[in-house]
């Protein structure tokens, strides 16, 4: 029997890139694509602002770049469209930050992510909604309005935040990929809920400059795509040093370098050994669909030659008390710099988000010194115990998308799981596995030392597919007519 083609918007980044650089179609014709779907789909609720000129004259310089010859494609995404995270700025646009507050904002300037993708010959789609200031991981956003998580045609479930829009354009072939931002789970978060691939780098790999930002000692960007090759290929575009942000200065030559090379191929007889969040570890119960997804997960790796060994951390590296170190530096940081809008009742800001935001302020500095000592030997003892080439496995999530709540509590456990990856400062990446019991997208996390970004994507490329069992890659939008 003959198989159904992909269509178009459905396919990989780089399987589209290499259609536009064969010629087997244009950038032009792919931007046109999406841009015809995003404009079909305003009640998904994505796109805060959709760059429809501008995107077109950068799909016709790419075509013209490959037509003049010589260089070839200026990247390996040459060609192939974007979307951002609302926060991420761009000369001429509002950046929001998902808040009505920030209406006025508007950028003088684009962000070195953004101009980087430009010079890549990436195609920018425009902008999607977020969790107002990036305060919380369900992605909700009643004030500027909650993307609608394609996965339920019927109930309004999260869609993972706080790139959530990111998620969503993603998902429903919307944008073949997406760049959002993660302080404690953000990318990690629309990713898992929504069966698609979201890497946090290790801090200071890409430029943070040009991004509202939300913790400034936590905050990275990272890709949401729908391989572990297309978020690679995207990180290789972005990563480097950057005059404007000194963390990235920082970052040794080449570890850049090799995460602009090819990952190397594992095979059957060099799978290394996987830590394995030991189950009494948790630092939250899973749902009795998410620990089916978990355990069928393990049993799947088990029968592929995977070695899998269960992993109790110390008192030190308890992946729960970590995360609620993350809460408190990201609390506090998130006040210094919101503190005066909360508090100010005259603007526009969700209730829910308000008082997260002046809960920061209980923190006080000696408590926060405290939480920021903690890190550094944290981190060392991390790469201690999982080692150069080790990589730790464990849930992104407790469950699926949940119905949407009014006091934004009900998906409190992806902090939990996802959070330490952020305070560790470490490269961690959520993988598509199956669907829990309502049949919403469950996925697991993988975590590698501080630097380790290379091994950890060799590694989550090989292990990914085994994941996946049902062969099912995409919502049903027939509700949405796409």
């Amino acid at each position: 029997m003959r198989e159904t083609p992909t269509p178009l918007h459905f396919q990989n980044a780089l399987q589209i890139a290499h259609l536009i650089a064969s010629g087997e179609t244009s950038s032009r014709k792919v931007t046109e694509h999406f841009l015809e779907r995003i404009a079909r789909a305003p009640e998904l609720n994505v796109f805060t602002q959709v760059f429809a000129e501008q995107a077109l004259a950068q799909a016709d310089a790419a075509d013209a770049a490959l037509l003049a010859g010589g260089g070839g494609p200026a990247s390996a995404l040459h060609g192939v469209p974007v979307a951002i995270k609302d926060s991420i700025e761009v000369a001429g646009s509002i950046a929001s930050a998902g808040s009505l507050s920030r209406l006025a904002s508007m950028s003088t300037a684009t962000s070195a992510a953004v101009q980087r993708m430009c010079d890549a010959g990436m195609v920018v789609l425009g902008k999607t909604h977020m969790t107002e200031f990036a305060f919380g991981l369900a992605g909700q956003n009643p004030t500027r309005g909650t993307p609608w998580n394609p996965w339920d045609a019927d109930t309004h479930r999260a869609p993972g935040g706080s790139s959530s829009g990111c998620g969503i354009a993603v998902s429903a072939g919307l944008a073949p990929i997406a760049l959002g931002g993660d302080t404690g789970g953000s990318v990690r978060a629309p990713a898992t809920l929504n069966h698609l691939v979201g890497f946090k780098p290790s801090s200071g790999i890409i430029s943070g400059a040009g991004v509202v930002p939300l913790a400034p000692t936590l905050d990275v960007l990272g890709p949401i795509a729908r391989s572990v090759a297309d978020a690679h290929a995207l990180v290789a575009i972005l990563t480097g040093p950057d005059s404007a942000d000194p963390l990235t200065q920082k970052i040794p030559p080449d570890i850049s370098e090799g995460l602009r090379q090819a990952l190397p191929t594992i095979t059957g007889g060099t799978l290394p050994v996987l830590h394995v969040l030991d189950p009494q570890s948790f630092p939250c119960m899973l749902s009795d669909g998410a620990q089916r997804v978990w355990d069928e997960a393990l049993e799947r790796l088990t029968k592929a030659g995977w070695t899998l060994k269960f992993w109790m951390p110390s008192e030190q590296l308890n992946i729960g008390e970590l995360s609620e170190e993350n809460s408190l530096i990201l609390g506090y940081e998130g006040f210094q710099l919101y503190g005066d809008w909360a508090r100010d009742a005259t603007q526009p800001i969700w209730e829910v988000v308000r008082q997260r935001i002046l809960a920061g302020g209980n923190t006080t500095r000696a408590r926060y010194e405290q939480a920021m000592a903690r890190r550094k030997p944290a981190i060392e003892r991390f790469a201690e115990v999982i080692g150069d080439g080790g990589v730790l496995l464990m849930p992104a999530t407790g469950h699926g998308a949940l119905p949407l709540d009014s006091e934004d509590r009900a998906h409190a456990s992806i902090g939990h799981f996802c959070r330490a990856g952020n305070f560790l400062g470490a490269p961690a990446i959520a993988l598509p596995a199956e669907f829990d019991d309502n049949g919403m997208p469950v996925g697991v996390q993988l975590m590698a030392s501080p630097l380790a970004d290379r091994q950890l994507l060799t590694v989550a490329a090989a292990l990914a597919p085994t994941l996946r069992a049902s062969g099912k890659e995409t919502p049903d939008l027939q509700r949405w007519k796409l």
